[in-house]
């Protein structure tokens, strides 16, 4: 008797899908379209959505070969990753726009609170605002210094002046010279003159000339100037009695830089 031996048939192993990248591109996808909607991650948005793209179009096409069941998956990771590659741009742009925008605000900001050079006008018939020159080179009794903005500072001459006995600044044995100071606004907004100062100095060694206060001089300027408008006030200083010159510096305000005439006495 003969018998037939059959051996077991085992069944061929199947492969195991490989799902890993379609699954990582929809991770990435996801993760890049919402980084996208806030501008300024648009750098995330970008990198995790071309990554996204890339691993969802090699996981579609494992799918394709039967490597991977997730299709669906991959490509909605793709798709992702190409939505987040476009919000990176838009993203981009609006960021980019808002920082010149406050670049060009803080600049706008920095010319209008830069100190205001002064130039320099004859002050007889002349109509000259310019001059590099002018900034090292003292003005002279009569001239005038015109700002950027047109403003106008003129200093006249200096004479003697006879402090009253109840002056404030004078001291017996010196003398005492006053200035008249005018101010011009020639520009297009108000200028107020309160905040404008002058200093001075007197004699070969440049001693600081104090100013003098009594009740004809000492007031200063005072109020806003409007456009157009002039003001003038009267000045005195106490200045050694062999002095042969006095400096006066005048400064309209914080926003300017002063200007200074050398006038001569004695």
């Amino acid at each position: 008797m003969s018998y037939d031996t059959q051996l077991p048939q085992h069944p061929a192993p199947v492969a195991a899908m490989r799902n890993g990248l379609g699954t990582a591109a929809l991770i990435l996808g996801i993760i890049g379209a919402v980084s996208g909607l806030i501008p300024l991650f648009f750098w995330m948005a970008g990198v995790l959505g071309l990554i996204a793209l890339i691993l969802g179009l090699v996981g579609r096409g494992r799918a394709k070969r039967g490597e991977a069941n997730n299709k669906g998956m991959a490509l909605t990771g793709a798709l992702l990753g190409l939505a987040a590659m476009i919000l990176s741009v838009v993203g981009a742009v609006i960021t980019f726009t808002a920082v010149n925008d406050v670049v060009n605000e803080i600049d706008k900001a920095a010319k209008e609170t830069a100190p205001k050079t002064p130039g320099k006008d004859s002050g007889k018939g002349g109509s000259g605002k310019g001059g590099d020159s002018s900034k090292d080179t003292p003005l002279a009794a009569g001239d005038s210094s015109v700002y950027d903005d047109d403003l106008k500072v003129t200093v006249s001459e200096a004479t003697p002046y006879t402090p009253s006995e109840f002056a404030i600044g004078h001291t017996k044995g010196n003398k005492a010279y006053q200035v008249t100071v005018t101010i011009e606004n020639g520009g297009k907004k108000k200028f107020d003159s309160t905040l404008t100062t002058l200093t001075a100095r007197a004699g070969a060694d440049g001693k600081d000339a104090e100013e003098i206060t009594d009740e004809k001089v000492g007031e200063g300027f005072s109020g806003a100037l409007l456009p157009g408008k002039k003001a003038t006030a009267t000045y005195a200083f106490d200045a050694p009695a062999d002095a042969k010159d006095l400096s006066v510096e005048v400064s309209p305000g914080f926003a300017y830089d002063g200007s200074q005439w050398e006038l001569k006495v004695g």
